[in-house]
C-alpha cells in the first residue's frame, strides 16, 4: 500500500515527495567567493543572499570577517556555497595573519569557484578606493575576470531614479573595472531595501534574483565550468583522497561530513608551508592566477628545496641575471628547482625571465605535485 498525502483535489505520494526533495538537494552546487576591502559589506551581502543572519558582522572599522567562512544553502532553487573572505586586498593589515585565511579560502572553494563577487560601496571614488581596486586587479588574471561580477552595496546612496550603470559611468576607473568584468554590475542595499519597495529596482528581493541570474549566465558562458588552476586542482585531489580515507574508517559517516573533515585536515597539513611563503601577494596569486610569480607557489607549497644553482641560473633565459631584478631572480630559482638540469633545459631558449619561469613550471609542476613533501626548508 502506498502512503499518500491529500490536499484538496491533489494527491501526492510520499515517494514522489521524497524524489522531489532529493532532486533539489542534488542540484549542482555553485561556489561563489566574496572579495572586497574591509567594510565593503561582504558579510552583509552574504546574509542578504541567504535571507538570514548566517555570517557574523562587526561594527568597527577593523575587519568584520577576521577569517574565511564558508556556508551553503538552497537559494531561489539554486544550491549555493558562499565563501566570505577578510579584506585580502587591504593595504593595511598583517601579512602573517592573512596567509592562513588565503589558504582557507583556497581549500573552501576547491576545485574552484563558479563566480567571484567583487563587493564595493556606492560612495565617492577616492584615491584610496582606486588603490584598493588597482591592488586587487593586479592579482586577477584574464581568466579570473571571466568569472567576476561587480556588486555595489549601500544602494540607498544612489540618487533618486538613478541606476547603478549611470553611477558607474561617472567614473572612468569604475567604468573600466566593470568593462573588464564583462559589464556585469549590480547593486544592493543590505539595510533599507529589505522592505517592499514602490520601485522594484530598489528591492533586495529583486536585486538578489538579478544577481543570481547573472551568475547563471556566467556559468553558461563558461559551459558549466568554474575557474580553476594547478593549485586548486591539487588541493581538491588531496581533499578527495583524505575524504575517501576518512570514509573507509567510518562507514556510517556521510560523504558531506567526510569532506568537511578532509578539508580541515588538508588545511592543517599545509598551513605551516604557506606561512613560509614570502608575501600574501604570492598566495593571492595562487588563488587568482595573477602576478608573475604564481608559478613558484606550488613548489613552495609542496616544500620543495628551491636552491638556486649559480651554474643553472646563469643560463636561465636570455635576461635572467638582470642586476637586482626580482623577476630575474625568480627565473633563476625556477631554473634551479629541478636540480639545475630540467629547469635549465626548459628555459634556455626563453626570451624573458617570466617565460623561463613559465616553461620550467609547466615542465616540472605535475611531477612535483606527485611527490611527497621531502623537505620543508
Amino acid at each position: 500500500m502506498q502512503a499518500q498525502i491529500s490536499k484538496g483535489h491533489q494527491t501526492l505520494r510520499l515517494e514522489d515527495l521524497s524524489a522531489c526533495c532529493t532532486s533539489l538537494s542534488l542540484a549542482p552546487t555553485r561556489r561563489i567567493v566574496l572579495l572586497g576591502k574591509t567594510g565593503a559589506g561582504k558579510s552583509s551581502v552574504a546574509n542578504t543572499l541567504f535571507g538570514e543572519s548566517t555570517f557574523k558582522m562587526g561594527h568597527s572599522p577593523d575587519s568584520e570577517t577576521s577569517f574565511c567562512i564558508s556556508k551553503s544553502k538552497l537559494i531561489n532553487r539554486r544550491s549555493i556555497t558562499l565563501v566570505d573572505t577578510p579584506g585580502f586586498f587591504d593595504t593595511s593589515g598583517s601579512e602573517e595573519d592573512m596567509k592562513p585565511n588565503i589558504l582557507q579560502c583556497i581549500v573552501e572553494c576547491a576545485p574552484g569557484p563558479h563566480a567571484f563577487i567583487v563587493v564595493l560601496k556606492v560612495e565617492k571614488f577616492t584615491d584610496h578606493e582606486k588603490s584598493v581596486i588597482e591592488n586587487m586587479f593586479q592579482h586577477f588574471s584574464e581568466e579570473v575576470l571571466r568569472y567576476a561580477v561587480i556588486l555595489f552595496t549601500h544602494g540607498d546612496q544612489l540618487l533618486e531614479e538613478m541606476k547603478i550603470e549611470e553611477f558607474v559611468s561617472q567614473s572612468k576607473c569604475l567604468a573600466d573595472l566593470v568593462q573588464k568584468c564583462g559589464g556585469r554590475c549590480h547593486v544592493i542595499d543590505n539595510k533599507y531595501w529589505n522592505n517592499e519597495a514602490k520601485n522594484e529596482y530598489r528591492s533586495n528581493k529583486f536585486q538578489v534574483e538579478q544577481l543570481l541570474k547573472t551568475i547563471d549566465d556566467v556559468v553558461m558562458e563558461n559551459k558549466g565550468g568554474y575557474y580553476t588552476n594547478e593549485i586548486l586542482q591539487a588541493i581538491e585531489t588531496e581533499i578527495q583522497k583524505e575524504a575517501e580515507r576518512i570514509k573507509q574508517t567510518s562507514q556510517t559517516m556521510s560523504s558531506e561530513e567526510a569532506r568537511e573533515r578532509a578539508k580541515s585536515g588538508v588545511y592543517k597539513q599545509h598551513v605551516a608551508k604557506f606561512a613560509r611563503i614570502a608575501g600574501k601577494g604570492l598566495l593571492i596569486a595562487a588563488l587568482l592566477g595573477g602576478l608573475e610569480f604564481a608559478p613558484l607557489v606550488p613548489l613552495a607549497i609542496k616544500g620543495v628545496k628551491m636552491l638556486a644553482c649559480v651554474s643553472a641560473a646563469a643560463t636561465v633565459g636570455k635576461t635572467a641575471l638582470v642586476a637586482g631584478g626580482t623577476v630575474g631572480l625568480a627565473a633563476a630559482v625556477a631554473g634551479g628547482v629541478m636540480g639545475g638540469i630540467t629547469g635549465n633545459e626548459a628555459a634556455k631558449d626563453a626570451e624573458s625571465p617570466l617565460e623561463a619561469v613559465q616553461r620550467t613550471y609547466k615542465l616540472g609542476i605535475r611531477e612535483m605535485w606527485g611527490k611527497a613533501s621531502e623537505g620543508s626548508d
